[in-house]
């Protein structure tokens, strides 16, 4: 196990806990709120710098490929250098590619600075949640914390969604990211100065992991993606998926042989935690597109202004955040398996009832029904799949095993949009009528994304284990006082 060595900046030993945690809070709300703005834009963006069909998708999947990819060398950078000296280098980064996001000029420029937005916010992300738990002491106060720190995720996207399309209807969707660029400024000088500097440890950096999981996953995304407008057999194509699949290869041999691997392969032993992974994988797959395409459907189908189709999401993040909120009570109650399986199954229903859209669909009935369940489904199952993928692990692999659900997480989401993508674009042929045709598209993709969830809850169900003893659900309280903050980057 890594020593740790002094700092120049030990850390403080009874810090300004309330400054410290405000500076937490809204640098993590600044995230939530980036991500959730974003959705309720996605047509204005496409309008205004020209987007396609499928290249939009690339306004989500550039960040979370960056997020996903990149998260667990943030972590580890934390660890080796100091988590407050990675918080300021994320924030930065992040600030400085929201200013450029606001001024791109085409979706070139826009797609490389929310890449650039990813990797601050991987940065970023892992050192909010460390320094929380190193600034304030296990029990009440950590407790207490981390409910905060939750509740901001549930808070701020909601509030992202319908700032959003305020911002975007009364002025621009560039207004959304701008924001981001005073706040982020404070934030760094408050930073500076009220954070405490954590110890430092020896060790390494695994960049050649990190690399070749990044450009392995981003190549098949472009693949994927690509293969929507040029199809199968284009070699740009082909050559793209081959070399996803060879990146990839090659990353698990060098994690199989590294020193220090950002992710031991070890944690994957467990058929548990394994089945967790991978039905989370699905589930983020699915769930990202639900945000991606109903926003364009409420939009470009119904006709709702960005301000309106921002409200119309509140029956999933209103239910999704009460349900998260439920969940360290019902867990003790009904365990974790069952809870598990019933959120994917309620997810699996609500997204099988959009199957049926069609530009005839009434609001009411048809989509804001099937956002309760989609929102009571989320905020049952994020938990209990993120305490199954962290389950029996040993104290060393215990950021190891938190860092693969965070990228099964992000990385179901990105690779997920991808394969979406691709069926909407196979989909409503011989549609004439742009409405009509948007609306097939869409349909089509949530029957895609009710069969992964389906596959989701059978992978559950198969892995599955007895509940677990009351005396280690308590061992989780912090785990589940923190969970919502997780989801919040779902979209």
């Amino acid at each position: 196990m890594p020593s740790p060595v002094p700092t120049s900046s030990p850390s403080v030993a009874a810090p300004r806990t309330n400054a410290v945690l405000a500076v937490i809070l809204i640098s993590y709300f600044m995230l939530v709120l980036d991500v959730s703005i974003v959705i309720a834009a996605l047509p204005q963006i496409r309008a205004d710098l020209g987007f396609t069909a499928t290249g939009l998708s690339w306004v989500q999947s550039a960040y979370l490929l960056a997020f996903g990819g990149l998260l667990l060398l943030g972590a580890r950078a934390g660890d080796l250098l100091g988590r407050r000296r990675m918080f300021v280098v994320g924030l930065g980064l992040f600030t400085a590619a929201s200013l450029v996001i606001g001024l791109a000029v085409s979706p070139a420029m826009l797609i490389a600075a929310r890449a650039v937005q990813g990797v601050g916010a991987a940065v970023l992300a892992p050192s909010t949640l460390a320094l929380l738990q190193t600034t304030f002491r296990e029990g009440p106060d950590r407790t207490r914390a981390l409910g905060y720190y939750g509740a901001v995720a549930g808070v701020g996207a909601s509030v992202g969604l319908v700032a959003g399309g305020v911002l975007t209807d009364l002025i621009s969707w560039r207004v959304g990211f701008f924001i981001n660029v005073p706040l982020g400024i404070v934030l760094l000088i408050a930073a500076t100065r009220v954070l405490p500097e954590t110890v430092r440890h020896r060790g390494r950096l695994d960049l050649p992991g990190a690399v070749t999981s990044t450009l392995g996953l981003s190549a098949l995304v472009y693949g994927l993606v690509r293969s929507a407008d040029a199809g199968w057999t284009d070699p740009l194509t082909l050559a793209a998926l081959v070399a996803g699949v060879a990146l990839v290869a090659g990353f698990l041999l060098h994690e199989r042989r590294a020193a220090q691997p950002i992710l031991p392969l070890r944690v994957f032993a467990s058929r548990q935690r394994s089945g967790a992974y991978a039905a989370r994988f699905l589930f983020l797959g699915a769930m990202v597109g639900f945000w991606f395409f109903t926003a364009q459907f409420l939009q470009g189908v119904l006709g709702y202004s960005p301000t309106m189709a921002g409200l119309a999401f509140l029956p999933t993040t209103v239910v999704n955040f009460a349900a998260a909120m439920a969940v360290p009570r019902l867990i003790r109650r009904f365990g974790n398996t069952v809870l598990m399986v019933t959120g994917l199954v309620i997810s699996t229903l609500g997204a099988a009832w959009l199957t049926q859209l069609t530009s005839a669909t009434p609001y009411l009935t048809g989509i804001a029904l099937p956002m309760v369940l989609i929102g009571l489904g989320q905020g049952l199952a994020l938990t209990p799949l993120t305490t199954a993928g962290v389950a029996g692990v040993p104290a060393r692999d215990a950021g190891a095993a938190s860092g693969a659900v965070n990228v099964a997480h992000q990385l179901g989401g990105s690779l997920g949009l991808a394969v979406l993508v691709t069926v909407a674009a196979a989909a409503g042929q011989g549609v004439t009528d742009a409405p009509a045709l948007l609306a097939d598209q869409v349909a089509a993709t949530f029957d895609a994304g009710a069969l992964m969830l389906a596959v989701a809850v059978v992978i559950a169900v198969a892995t599955r284990t007895r509940r677990r003893p009351a005396w280690q659900d308590r061992e989780l309280e912090d785990l589940l006082a923190a969970e919502p903050a997780a989801r919040a980057v779902h979209a």
